[in-house]
């Protein structure tokens, strides 16, 4: 039996307590969570730049917001110039042990954690 190892970037909703194998632990929301403190939280990085823009957000939470057109606006800037910067610096810490996501999203298959994995997760463009 082949042994697998664990992800390396792993998703997790900000309101779950913190594992030991959590890695780095980052919030990729723009807002903080509502109902935790920050000593609560143990962050370790919140790379504003990685998250989705408030009019973004606010669209895909809107009536229009359709998910496929969301990932591909989030895809988008994700490509400017600080965001892929911060992407980089990220992919670094990925390689280096591993990173938890962290989210306030109800639902993170649906939100843009999922999009963020992938893109963390092919080679750089």
């Amino acid at each position: 039996m082949a042994h697998t190892s664990p992800p390396r970037i792993r998703v997790r909703r900000i309101y779950e307590p913190p594992e030991p194998d959590d890695g780095l632990r980052v919030l990729v929301d723009r807002l903080w969570p509502r109902g935790i403190s920050k000593a609560d939280a143990h962050i370790d990085e919140w790379p504003k730049a990685l998250t989705p823009s408030t009019e973004l957000r606010r669209w895909y939470h809107g009536q229009d917001g359709q998910y496929e057109e969301f990932r591909r606006r989030y895809e988008r800037e994700l490509a400017e110039p600080a965001a892929a910067e911060a992407l980089s610096d990220l992919r670094t810490r990925v390689t280096q042990g591993p990173v938890t996501l962290l989210t306030a999203a109800k639902d993170p298959s649906v939100s843009h954690t999922v999009v963020l994995v992938e893109v963390l997760e092919s080679p750089p463009a």
